[in-house]
């Protein structure tokens, strides 16, 4: 029993020491309350010679017992006085040796614990510095330098506060290893949890500027954990009484599905009552929009290492393009998936209006692609509901390899400009290198790309280096995913750009002929690196906002948007504060519908451009009135555009029952036509099908060089 006692009590002393620098200081100072009660005590036990004594130096009796403790001159004179007897002189003695033990030895083993333990709470994270103005990011994960360095290249000057329940020094060496000494003093790391609301108080979350969920990717529960932390940040704000708050949560979601929820839903509203701008965001599909929508790269955020993406539609492609664009992703990991669902919303041509056979077509390549492809298709029933799909066995035990449409069972179908095509086999097998040899070769008929989009690098690599030769002589961008450093991909290409000498003999005349032809590895691309990705397209949200104004602002009744002259005599900072506030009340779909929209301007500009036979990065005209024909191709090409991106988010085609364009009445129309809450929209149909409605994409295509303008 007696055993326990003092265990329990060494327990509660260990702790008093490792609480705090504060409970060791007050745990001195009653020591000294202690070692003075006792002084005094035996003091008084020796006899009266001690108060002879402190009346014949004119000391206080309550201060000797002090004196004799901490100096050792008071000691000194006191056994040197004839007042004083021998018993006195012996716990005199005995009291010195204790304050010099106490003294000497505790005070200077408490400073410097003290200095110890301030260190080290610095180095573990435990000590809270910034107050307001700072940019807080929730979690680690490799894609943090990205938004770090996004944030640096906003404000030199700004500060970031990483809060992470990870090994603060490990965190620490890996951001070393991204960034400079001066760019270090800017970043704080503080241990806590992101889901902890008394962690936030330290970090003084309720001044951030911005606030970034991030967690780490590689958690089972990453998604999940990332959503109570948003709830958790809501609460927080909710109970915390200032009159400012971040300006927006960006919150990081790693699995498509969870991600693409956030486009149709308003999971988030008590986010958006706070006055806070709330952006889901996905590493893939953040590495899709590089690719397909801002086509270029800037590594590590310095722009002078920036690289251009090639476009995937060649110089552009105009209604009499015999070309359609084809897309080839090998591998059907998250990656590939992201990229083909981008590449669906923002890859629409006019080619496909005179020729149906011209849509964009984006192939999977696969050892698993039978199953695959039915959670691919699965996850977006409303699109092959209406739209038939290709399939093709070329795996080795094949019974038959010749590809296969399966079409829907929809009296109206295959009036969509993209398609899928499903292909089962290993990429390194003769079957399908055949298959690409020969897309290769069919220069005239596709713009073929290749994304080797597999999970292990090795083999992207391996296979993005030994392509059919038909791939590198026909110049066919090969995208090979990298996880963490693109430049052994990038100096072989920058490597194989120069134009060298080409000879061949023409075989009727027996002539050497010469040209010229870039290296093999002229037309390899990386993408897909941990830490470059995090790139805010400010221009298209202005754009988006700019797209939701003009449909905000439009006379339904004619269907027109509002003329151009009114919108010159609105003073620009006034129409930008109201195309701000339009936006803000917007649900997650309308605001996703406008913001893909505002991302294939620049596709629809490089079709502009090739239809007035201009180069592909000749920006003189963007701004210029378009012709009535011009609107018309751009008004077809907007609706196949749209009637993609309604299908991939969700919506379906109404039933005959639902179908607001069978009503017989202008009542039942317009009741059937709310069923667009419930994610039906009876104008999924062919641009031709259309009523009057069909106005607004042409008035919309009249207004992109006012959006472009507006936006330079």
């Amino acid at each position: 029993m007696v055993n326990k006692q003092r265990r329990f009590l060494l327990l509660w002393f260990d702790r008093i020491l490792a609480q705090g620098l504060l409970r060791q200081v007050l745990l001195l100072v009653a020591l000294m309350l202690v070692m003075f009660v006792v002084s005094f005590l035996l003091l008084t036990f020796s006899g009266n010679g001690w108060i002879d004594y402190c009346e014949q130096e004119h000391i206080s009796k309550w201060v000797l017992p002090f004196y004799l403790l901490i100096l050792p001159d008071a000691f000194n004179d006191f056994c040197k006085s004839d007042v004083v007897g021998t018993l006195t002189v012996a716990f005199a003695c005995l009291i010195y040796i204790v304050g010099t033990i106490l003294f000497t030895g505790m005070i200077i083993s408490v400073m410097t614990n003290m200095i110890e333990r301030r260190v080290e709470d610095h180095r573990d994270g435990h000590i809270h510095y910034l107050e307001s103005g700072h940019y807080v990011i929730m979690g680690y994960d490799d894609i943090v330098p990205s938004f770090i360095n996004h944030i640096f290249n906003r404000d030199k000057e700004a500060y970031v506060l990483i809060l992470t329940s990870a090994i603060v020094t490990e965190i620490k060496e890996k951001l070393n290893k991204s960034f400079s000494v001066e760019q270090m003093k800017h970043i704080i790391v503080n241990y806590g949890h992101r889901t902890t609301q008394e962690d936030y108080q330290g970090i003084h979350l309720e001044n951030a500027e911005q606030i970034f969920v991030v967690g780490w990717r590689l958690h089972p529960a990453h998604d999940a954990i990332n959503v109570e932390c948003v709830d958790s940040i809501c609460k927080y704000l909710q109970k915390t009484n200032v009159s400012t708050k971040p300006k927006s949560i960006t919150c990081v979601f790693n699995d498509l599905d969870t991600y693409s929820s956030f486009k149709t839903t308003d999971i988030f509203n008590e986010v958006r009552a706070l006055g806070i701008e709330f952006f889901p965001y996905n590493f893939y599909t953040e590495w899709a929009k590089q690719v397909f929508v801002k086509r270029y790269h800037v590594d590590m955020g310095d722009v002078s290492h920036r690289y251009n993406y090639p476009a995937v539609f060649g110089s552009g492609i105009g209604p009499d393009d015999p070309r359609y664009v084809h897309l080839v992703f090998v591998g059907t990991t998250y990656f590939a998936v992201a990229f083909a669902m981008e590449a669906a919303q923002v890859l629409h041509f006019p080619n496909f209006i005179k020729n149906e056979k011209l849509r964009t077509r984006i192939t999977f390549i696969d050892l698993n692609a039978d199953k695959e492809k039915e959670v691919f298709i699965t996850s977006n029933r409303h699109f092959f509901e209406v739209q038939s799909y290709r399939y093709q066995d070329l795996s080795d035990n094949a019974v038959n390899s010749e590809p296969v449409i399966i079409s829907p069972d929809a009296s109206l179908r295959d009036f969509l400009d993209v398609e899928f095509e499903f292909i089962k086999g290993d990429v390194f097998s003769p079957k399908v290198q055949t298959e690409i040899r020969k897309w290769a070769k069919a220069k005239n008929e596709q713009y073929l790309s290749i994304f080797l989009a597999m999970a292990n690098q090795r083999n992207n690599f391996a296979i993005g280096m030994n392509m059919p030769d038909e791939v590198y002589d026909n110049e066919i961008p090969v995208f090979i995913r990298q996880d963490l450093s693109d430049n052994f991909v990038t100096n072989l290409r920058n490597s194989s750009s120069s134009e060298k000498d080409y000879f061949s003999t023409d075989v009727s005349s027996n002539k050497t002929l010469s040209s010229k032809r870039k290296g093999r590895f002229a037309k390899i691309y990386p993408f897909g690196m941990n830490e470059t990705v995090y790139s805010a397209d400010s221009k298209s949200l202005k754009r988006a906002k700019l797209v939701n104004y003009l449909y905000n602002t439009a006379d339904y009744s004619q269907y027109k948007f509002l003329s151009h002259l009114v919108l010159a005599s609105i003073p620009t900072d006034k129409l930008w504060e109201e195309a701000n506030e339009q936006w803000k009340p917007l649900s997650a779909s309308l605001r996703w519908s406008n913001l893909y929209n505002s991302y294939t301007i620049r596709t629809k500009m490089a079709t502009l451009r090739a239809m007035r036979n201009m180069a592909s990065d000749d920006w003189s005209r963007d701004t210029e009135p378009l012709s009535e024909e011009e609107v018309e191709v751009l008004a077809a090409v907007e609706h196949n555009r749209w009637n993609v991106e309604k299908l991939l988010m969700g919506y379906r085609r109404p039933h005959p029952e639902e179908d607001a364009f069978n009503a017989v009445d202008k009542e039942q129309k317009e009741k059937l036509a709310r069923n667009k809450k419930l994610f039906i929209h009876h104008c999924i149909r062919p641009f031709t099908q259309l009523d009057e409605v069909k106005e607004l994409d042409r008035e919309f295509s009249r207004y992109i060089p006012w959006i472009i303008k507006m936006t330079e």
